[in-house]
């Protein structure tokens, strides 16, 4: 494991049981922690770049992984903990529930030798936005310094917002910028990610690849953000009418695109499924392979 100080930790964590800490791991060295008497762990789906129609390979190369918190339960195959806990949490516990989720999939991911070089987007649920206190990002920092972890591949993703709530996203994302993270934007269109591009500054904007609207629109903005060095994401690609429509952006563009979705991978704890091609570089094969 590249990483002495984690390395340390996740050994001395393995001679703990459930009732001595918050965090412990299974026997599969998952790392695991409990929130409202929900025992969570960590589930990761690949964001890729799409590999050409043709290539004889059929793979598409790895650039990173997000992030999401799931349930461990005998009775199912791993719930959004957000989904069952939204309602339940108070504002203060959100925050919590939010730290401890990012603790754990920061442990999780980088404890894979699998994970290579590539970066971890992890979310910043939309209620944080409101409860979040001037050093949530600090606290966050704190946790990755302490793990000996890199925060240089960390990025956070902020939820869309209404207009009014603007000046609240751009108060977060000067916090976690000022901590030195990077920022991934989630927008309903164009029209709403060229309002935010000049004032928030992000490394990545992600569009709903289920919703994609003019093909031409996004093709200009994939070129105007290409020049810019901000990643286009395409996220919940779903749909194989929905894959066509990104290679055809593709096409026309000249440029790789960027996707996730179920399509492409489902979430898992693990990141073996990755394998890697001839060039060393990560691949992930599509399904019907």
């Amino acid at each position: 494991m590249p990483f002495p100080i984690l390395n340390n930790y996740l050994a001395r964590l393995s001679h703990q049981t459930q009732a001595g800490t918050s965090v412990w791991l299974d026997d599969e060295g998952r790392a695991l922690g409990r929130f409202f008497n929900c025992t969570m762990t960590s589930a990761f789906q690949p964001l890729l770049e799409l590999g050409e129609p043709d290539d004889a390979d059929g793979g598409h190369r790895v650039i990173a992984y997000e992030g999401l918190a799931r349930s461990v339960s005998s009775a199912d195959q791993g719930l959004s903990l957000w989904r069952l806990l939204d309602h339940a949490a108070s504002d203060d516990e959100s925050v919590e529930l939010d730290r401890l989720c990012r603790m754990l999939h920061a442990i999780n991911f980088f404890r894979q030798s699998e994970a290579g070089q590539a970066d971890l987007y992890l979310n910043v649920h939309d209620r944080l936005l409101s409860a979040v206190s001037s050093n949530h990002g600090h606290a966050f920092q704190r946790i990755l310094e302490a793990l000996g972890l890199p925060l240089a591949r960390i990025v956070l993703q902020l939820p869309t917002v209404t207009a009014n709530q603007g000046w609240l996203l751009n108060y977060v994302a000067d916090n976690y910028r000022r901590n030195g993270f990077r920022l991934a934007l989630n927008v309903s269109n164009v029209t709403e990610a060229d309002s935010v591009l000049e004032r928030l500054r992000p490394h990545s904007i992600k569009f709903d690849a289920g919703n994609l609207g003019d093909e031409a629109a996004l093709a200009g903005f994939l070129i105007r953000c290409h020049a810019d060095d901000i990643r286009v994401i395409f996220k919940r690609l779903d749909t194989p009418a929905a894959l066509q429509a990104l290679q055809r952006i593709a096409r026309v563009t000249g440029l790789p695109v960027v996707a996730q979705g179920h399509l492409l991978g489902q979430p898992h704890s693990a990141l073996a499924q990755v394998r890697h091609g001839q060039d060393g570089k990560n691949l992930v094969f599509p399904a019907a392979a």
